[in-house]
């Protein structure tokens, strides 16, 4: 069987992880016929945008894409390509495993960690309803005038001002997504996070969904945490957690976090999954001051590689690749300065190197 997936190569260091995880794929011997789409920075003097519209049909018609880094600007410029990807194709689920690999420096090498985050997607406050400081005054009049409890006291001159969206549905559809997965993959326990003792009529509804939904498989221990206890619990006893489910921003914060325990983003894989789609893609950034220098890792969007294999059905080829990966990184020879114990070992080698390792490996 051939599958047909959408490659899309970002910009920064994105064009030359893509290529290399493209070639650690083909390796396995999974047939796929990739087409090659151009998104980010790079190529709006040649298209007018970041994203253009040949990136959304590709993956529409294949509803599979391999996405590399693509750069969002802080602050001005355009809004984030991954978060309008997201909204646009409904990509609900963001799950980001954290798996500790041999080889890899990290603060718990005697703690093995395999943890599974599930992020909502398209809700909370970065579904992006935003409205700018000095462009709030009728806002700001409505909440003052028909709420009760606490105000807006500062001017619309210099308060902007996020909405935060959290549903039912919404809710529910990442919930059991999270308690599936748990099923399907044997995992034990499912932990809710929330700030809903502050948040009630938001965090207060998705922590109220979370148990609706729990009960329904009795099969799975269900708990809950508040945010910030949680970020103090995964430093301190990481062992004791399994698959998370959260709300978008703290998903997006807990993802790094977990990253951080097993070693950081150079090694964190990430999957968006829709209904009919899904885009696979590091969870790191474009690191664009690397560009073309041929020297960061290129462990997470191979990884990533791993999650798209799995959710094309190949499960043999994902194991054969991860095995490969985790052959390489805990031998330690052919790999990136990152995964030296001395960052500055000048036996590193570079992006395209330790590629060729893990195809000779697999």
């Amino acid at each position: 069987m051939t599958h047909e997936v959408t490659l899309i190569t970002g910009d920064g260091v994105g064009p030359e992880l893509a290529s290399v995880a493209r070639k650690c794929i083909d390796a396995t011997g999974v047939k796929i016929k990739w087409d090659i789409q151009e998104a980010g920075i790079d190529v709006i003097k040649k298209f007018g945008t970041p994203l253009p519209d040949s990136v959304l049909q590709s993956i529409r018609r294949t509803h599979c894409a391999l996405k590399a880094p693509i750069t969002t600007p802080v602050g001005t410029g355009f809004r984030s390509i991954n978060v309008h990807l997201r909204q646009e194709l409904d990509l609900y689920a963001c799950i980001r495993p954290c798996k500790t690999y041999k080889g890899v420096r990290t603060y718990y090498n005697n703690t093995p960690i395999n943890l599974v985050l599930f992020r909502e997607n398209t809700e909370d406050l970065y579904a992006g309803i935003e409205f700018e400081h000095g462009k709030t005054n009728d806002i700001i009049n409505a909440i003052n005038t028909h709420t009760t409890g606490r105000k807006i006291m500062t001017l619309p001159t210099e308060t902007g001002i996020s909405i935060k969206p959290i549903s039912i549905s919404g809710t529910k559809r990442i919930v059991r997504a999270a308690f599936d997965y748990a099923k399907e993959n044997g995992r034990k326990k499912v932990t809710a996070v929330h700030k809903a003792n502050i948040m009630k009529y938001t965090d207060g509804l998705f922590l109220e969904i979370a148990r609706q939904v729990a009960a329904e498989y009795s099969d799975i221990e269900f708990d809950d945490r508040i945010v910030d206890n949680m970020c103090m619990q995964l430093v301190q006893k990481p062992e004791l957690y399994d698959v998370l489910v959260l709300p978008n921003l703290y998903g997006d914060i807990l993802s790094d976090l977990c990253a951080g325990l097993v070693g950081g983003l150079g090694v964190a894989p990430g999957a968006n999954i829709g209904n009919n789609v899904a885009i696979f893609e590091a969870t790191h950034g474009s690191a664009p001051k690397y560009k073309g220098q041929n020297k960061v890792n290129p462990t997470a969007l191979i990884l990533s590689g791993v999650l798209m294999l799995k959710h094309l059905n190949e499960y043999s080829a994902a194991k054969k690749l991860e095995d490969a990966v985790a052959a390489i990184i805990a031998e330690g020879k052919y790999v990136t300065y990152d995964l030296k114990a001395d960052p500055n070992d000048k036996t590193a080698v570079g992006t395209n190197e330790m590629a060729e390792a893990i195809i000779k490996t697999i």
